[in-house]
């Protein structure tokens, strides 16, 4: 089984047990080989409520490995979201397995002032 598809099947059975509301909205988290990217979801009014990635113009200048980045654009997704009064997610780590740089962005959300 190639590694992408063990990932979807894995996504299928979070997403069906996770479902972000208004009051706790989810927190996705994306990984790709070089960037990160968290959003946080409303999955009821089907709109993405706050977003931040590595591609942001902040990001684009700082020289650090990647794993130091995520736990940043956690801990910046968190401080949106603590800003407009969400104080709890549920996060969705998207069938990735919870380590190293999905781990580093809940930290930093968590960090920030977020409850998952």
């Amino acid at each position: 089984m190639k590694k992408n598809t063990r990932r979807q099947r894995i996504k299928y059975k979070i997403r069906k047990k996770i479902e972000g509301t208004a009051g706790t909205p989810r927190l996705s988290v994306f990984r790709s080989n070089s960037e990160i990217y968290a959003q946080v979801i409303d999955d009821i009014s089907g709109k993405t409520l706050f977003a931040a990635s590595s591609l942001e113009k902040d990001f684009t200048k700082q020289k650090t490995n990647k794993t130091e980045l995520a736990k940043v654009v956690g801990k910046i997704v968190g401080e949106r979201a603590v800003k407009a009064g969400i104080g709890s997610v549920k996060f969705d780590r998207n069938g990735y397995l919870y380590h190293g740089r999905v781990k580093a962005v809940a930290e930093g959300a968590r960090e920030a002032g977020l409850k998952f």
